[in-house]
């Protein structure tokens, strides 16, 4: 007769269950570590590629022959939690496909306080975002105004002469770069500071 092989003697279930919680709390941070690290890779893969809308970045531009003109309109606007007044000096310009422009834009703070704001862009159709780069602009840098303060705001800009040669953008006459300006992160919303209140805006 056979004799039985001995079972293994069972882990304790608290074991079972600590390496357990251990695990779930290792996934849970990676998950929010890559959650923040997302954020910024998103943002560059937006700003090298076009996508989304988003205008490519560059430091320094190409040397290139103008090409023919195209118009770039510019829309301005400003979220309701940041009590700004903002809006291009032109609502347009017409430049030459490769040529650089400088185009100044005007913000005021309408509040007795210090206020911060950074601004998001898009370019609009967003298949021609691609073509469209930036050397330098205000949207870069998160924006400080002190009590009723305006400052003028430039941003460079010019559209690829390549843009021709993209059979779903080719010929366009006309491109729209848009910005929304947003109280920062650290900015206390604006029902707690009574922006609504207009004792608190200057007129």
């Amino acid at each position: 007769m056979t004799t039985p092989a001995p079972r293994p003697t069972p882990r304790p279930a608290t074991a079972r269950n600590g390496r357990v919680a251990l695990a779930l709390v290792c996934l849970t941070a990676a998950m929010v570590g890559a959650s923040f690290a997302a954020v910024p890779f998103y943002r560059w893969f937006c700003s090298t590629t076009g996508y989304g809308g988003t205008p490519t970045v560059a430091r320094v531009k190409p040397d290139e022959a103008p090409g023919r003109p195209i118009e770039v309109r510019f829309d301005a606007n400003v979220h309701p939690g940041l009590a700004w007044d903002f809006a291009p000096e032109v609502p347009s310009v017409t430049v030459a496909l490769g040529e650089a422009t400088t185009v100044k834009f005007r913000i005021t703070n309408t509040t007795h306080r210090v206020t911060r704001g950074t601004a998001a862009f898009n370019v609009t159709p967003p298949l021609a975002a691609y073509y469209f780069t930036k050397l330098a602009c205000f949207c870069f840098t998160e924006q400080v105004l002190q009590p009723g303060e305006t400052i003028e705001a430039p941003v460079t800009f010019w559209v690829d002469r390549t843009l021709d040669g993209d059979k779903n953008v080719a010929g366009l006459a006309a491109l729209t770069l848009s910005y929304t300006f947003f109280a920062s992160p650290d900015e206390p919303k604006a029902a707690a500071r009574g922006e609504g209140d207009p004792k608190t805006r200057i007129e």
